[in-house]
Formats: C-alpha cells, sequence, structure tokens
C-alpha cells in the first residue's frame, strides 16, 4: 500500500540521467504489464516524446488512469494540450503574472520558455511557471510569450508539451532539481528502505497568529506517523502544484471558502484523497446561516436564532430578549461575534456587520462557566473538553483593540466522563454535516443541551485537547487516514454466477499489449 513513483519514456535513453532513486521504464514495458493483485501504489510520470491521440505517450496515461494509479499527464490534460484549448479565465491568470520584462530589448517580440515541472531559473518568470504547471499539469512544458503590440507589456502565445530529448543539457541541473522537488525523492544513490504505507500531506500556515494545531501538535504527527510507515510531511500554500504527489490532505489551517484550504480540499477530492476537511464540510460548518438551518430542520435543540438583513432588523424590536448574541455567519474564533446589551446597541453592530454579510443573525444568550467541546471523527467521538471563559468576559476567547487576545483555560475530558446526552447531541450534529472531523461546541443548562455550532477544522493541540488520551488520539487520526486510503485497494470479491443462471463460457482475456498491437 505504499506509494511508488515510475518514470515512463519510449526509449530508455531517453532519460539521460543516471543514479536517480526512481524507477525508469519504457512505454513499450508499461503498455504490457499484466494486471497485479493490489500492492504498491504508483505514481506514473509520462515522460513519452509526444502525446498525441492514439500515440503511445497518450495509452501510457490512459492505461495508467484504468489502472487506478494517478498519472501526469492525464487524459485530460493532454486533450486540452493536443486541442490548444486554454480556459480564458486560466489564460487571464497566467498573462498577469508575465508582468513586463523590462530587461527583454524592444527588438525582442517573442521568447520561449521551458518549464519543468512549474520549475524555471528566471526569479521573474518563477510565478508564471508554478500556475501555468498547477493549472496544466503537464510536466515537460514550452512556452511562447509574446509582446503585445504598442505595448511593453507580454502575453502567451502558445503552449505545449515539450519533449524529453530537446531538455538542454545546459539545463540538467534545473531539470534534477525540478524533478527532485516534485517527486521528493533524492538523486544520489540510496540504501533501500521500505516504502511508507502512505504519504500524507498536513497543510498548515506557520505565521498563522491562531492555528488549528501549533508545531509541536504537527511534529507530534510526523514522528508518531514515522513509527507507524506513515510518510508525514508538512507542507503550505505555495505546494499546490505537488498536492497530486501524496495519498491523502490532512488541512491544520483555519479553513474558508474564499481561501486556498478550500482548493486544496477540491484538489484533493478531484484527485480522489481522502481530505481533511473536506470541501462540502468546510462549506457547510464555515457558515453560521448553513448550521441553525441545518440544526432546527433537524429538531437539534440550540439557542433561539434569528436571520435578519437590512430589511428586517427593524421588525426585530419587539421580539428579542436582552442581551443578544450577534454573529456574522461566515467567521471564526470569535471575531464576528459580538453581544448587544439593547436594540439601540444592536443596531450600531449590524450597521458595520451588515457591511460584511447581507444576513447577520441574533442568537439567544446563554451564559455558562465553560462550553463543550467534543471531537468527532467519522460520526465517533474521539476527544472532549471544557472550554472555559475568560476571566471576566462571556467567551472563550476575547480579542482586544490592538490585535491581541485572551483565551480561557481548557481541561481535557475522558469520554466516559462527559454526560450521556452531550456526547448524543455532539455526534448526532456532526453526523448531519458529514463523515469527517468536527469539533462540536455545546452548553449544557439546567434546561438541557444545547448545540451552539459545528467547527470544521477544529482545535488540536499538544497538552490541551490531547491531555486524556495522548498519543492514542494522533493514532487514530494516522489510522483513519491509513484505513481510508488502503481500502481503496482492496480487491472485491469475486462475483459468483447464481445456480439458476445460463452457463456462460468465460471469456479469454488477451493481453493489453495484444489488444494495442
Amino acid at each position: 500500500m505504499s506509494s511508488e513513483h515510475l518514470i515512463v519514456v519510449e526509449k530508455l535513453a531517453d532519460f539521460r540521467w543516471k543514479d536517480t532513486a526512481l524507477k525508469v521504464i519504457t512505454a513499450d514495458q508499461f503498455v504490457a504489464q499484466q494486471p497485479q493483485a493490489r500492492g504498491p501504489r504508483r505514481k506514473v510520470i509520462n515522460l513519452c516524446r509526444t502525446y498525441g491521440y492514439l500515440s503511445m505517450g497518450y495509452y501510457c496515461s490512459l492505461l495508467a488512469e484504468a489502472r487506478g494509479e494517478r498519472v501526469t499527464p492525464s487524459v485530460d490534460t493532454i486533450l486540452s494540450v493536443q486541442r490548444k484549448r486554454m480556459h480564458p479565465a486560466a489564460l487571464a491568470q497566467l498573462n498577469r503574472l508575465i508582468g513586463p520584462l523590462k530587461e527583454i530589448p524592444r527588438s525582442v517580440s517573442t521568447l520561449t520558455l521551458h518549464i519543468y515541472f512549474g520549475v524555471i531559473e528566471d526569479p521573474a518568470l518563477a510565478a508564471l511557471a508554478r500556475k501555468s504547471f498547477e493549472l496544466f499539469r503537464c510536466p515537460l512544458m514550452q512556452m511562447t510569450l509574446q509582446r503585445c503590440e504598442q505595448s511593453s507589456s507580454w502575453q502567451i502565445g502558445d503552449m505545449q508539451a515539450l519533449d524529453l530529448r530537446d531538455v538542454d543539457t545546459a539545463r540538467d541541473a534545473v531539470f534534477l532539481q525540478a524533478i527532485l522537488q516534485y517527486t521528493r525523492r533524492s538523486w544520489r544513490p540510496m540504501i533501500a528502505m521500505p516504502l511508507p504505507r502512505m504519504d500524507l500531506a498536513v497543510l498548515h500556515d506557520p505565521l498563522d497568529p491562531l492555528p488549528p494545531s501549533n508545531l509541536k501538535t504537527l511534529k507530534k504527527l510526523v514522528d508518531l506517523g514515522r513509527d507507524m510507515g506513515i510518510a508525514v510531511e508538512l507542507i503550505e500554500k505555495k505546494d499546490f502544484s505537488r498536492l497530486g504527489q501524496f495519498d491523502a490532505l490532512f488541512i491544520r489551517e483555519t479553513t474558508a471558502v474564499t481561501h486556498h484550504t478550500f482548493q486544496f480540499a477540491k484538489k484533493a477530492a478531484s484527485l480522489g484523497m481522502p481530505v481533511i476537511d473536506d470541501a462540502v464540510s468546510i462549506l457547510r460548518c464555515t457558515n453560521k446561516a448553513f448550521l441553525a438551518e441545518m440544526l432546527r430542520e433537524n429538531a437539534i435543540a440550540t439557542p433561539l436564532t434569528h436571520m435578519v438583513s437590512r430589511r428586517t432588523l427593524a421588525d426585530m424590536h419587539k421580539r428579542l430578549a436582552y442581551p443578544v448574541v450577534v454573529k456574522v455567519p461566515d467567521g471564526a474564533f470569535s471575531r464576528s461575534v459580538k453581544k448587544a446589551d439593547s436594540f439601540e446597541h444592536l443596531q450600531e453592530i449590524a450597521k458595520e456587520m451588515l457591511k460584511e454579510s447581507e444576513i447577520i443573525l441574533l442568537q439567544e444568550f446563554m451564559y455558562t462557566d465553560f462550553d463543550w467541546r467534543i471531537g468527532v471523527l467519522a460520526g465517533q467521538a474521539i476527544f472532549a473538553a471544557k472550554y472555559f471563559m475568560c476571566d471576566g468576559h462571556w467567551q472563550i476567547l476575547q480579542h482586544a483593540a490592538n490585535g491581541k487576545y485572551t483565551e480561557g483555560r481548557v481541561q481535557a475530558v475522558p469520554l466516559d466522563a462527559v454526560p450521556a446526552e452531550v456526547l448524543a447531541a455532539a455526534v448526532n450534529s456532526a453526523r448531519l454535516v458529514g463523515n469527517s472531523f468536527y469539533g462540536v461546541d455545546l452548553k449544557s443548562t439546567a434546561a438541557g443541551v444545547y448545540v451552539i455550532e459545528i467547527n470544521d477544522n477544529p482545535n488540536l493541540d499538544a497538552g490541551v485537547e490531547d491531555a486524556d488520551r495522548g498519543d492514542a488520539l494522533y493514532v487514530t487520526l494516522l489510522s483513519h487516514f491509513l484505513k481510508q486510503v488502503e481500502s481503496r485497494y482492496v480487491s472485491p470479491p469475486a462475483r459468483q454466477l447464481s445456480a439458476t443462471s445460463p452457463a456462460q463460457a468465460p471469456r479469454q482475456a488477451r493481453p493489453v499489449g495484444e489488444l494495442l498491437a
């Protein structure tokens, strides 16, 4: 169940770089390979001379996809490049990244660029090269830039796949750097090591002041993953083009729909990768209006909630009991949550919030000394904690005007010590959202248990949420990913013919190579 890179070329001589840690085979060998029992999952890099329709390069990508292998370029990419179909929006993105290129003499009207796995040696064109690979996923690309008439600006004139044999020997170092970066492998002869059972990418932002997991926690994931035979690598926003080289994605960065985390989640899903948190969970959990409506429709107890706009705010004058909590639906870490003590105060708060969102939420105020936080993974509770309010404040997180913040203390609680009604409400509400990893916030009062919200990207910090279960909590998460990845490669049971079905002689399978001959 490990991941393995495989380079496919038409002739072994085409790949002149020796002493690599990657396996290189010919297209004929690749096509002729017989189906195997579910074993190492390969990531195929198709570097055939041409990708023309029904060419050897085309068939290599086609058969790789049929075998369930992740291949670069994909058949869809091949067809797009061959037909020279570039979506106008994608083309516009690339053109904006070209820049004026002032160092190019005015007498030069055309530039030809060679881009290897999104890498080019000219720093002024690095962003263009990286984005072109993100959008088109063509490993070796030749891009032609044309100077706009009567202007100093440039635009893309043509893009096409580059033949491996046309990589200039003077640029060998650039090529090696690019493929090393893409495959995360060393070019030096290596001692044979067992392949990891899974490659897990953990997306994080080292500059985030309020990350869902701190660096100590992320290091724990890396270390425990190594003990389990899982290669865990911390990635950042800039690694988007490398996402396909992993088997699964764990997002440990504050998520939002209008954010790169959402694009990572969507890309991972399109590649068939297990991902936490998935795009649907991000979409649902980051909008409190959706959650309020979903919980109400499913009879889950929540504080009384009203959705209002500029036009309906005045209608609430006689309908509210104060204080009332005011929220922007798409907000995180209590940044867009206020408490109004009167209708006049509510109008002041709402005036600012309605500049951000056409709808705001007015929610019944319930004070408790702490909120319950129940971590739910795939419909099962895996940790519990009490989040206490900040001293002298009504929230667990208090933001100051200078940008600083204070947090209430957190107390981890054994799951068997959590009231049954709290666990049941958390699990039932999380299952309404999906099958991912959630942090459900609840209040337990004399009147009952109320779900406040469901977070798609719950906090998980070493020494805090894991204080009760310790390393076992991270092992649970890593095992969940591993089970999802491995389950995709379990051969289904053979179909049995019914005793009443008419007997049919099985068709004799023919080798793929024979079919293509």
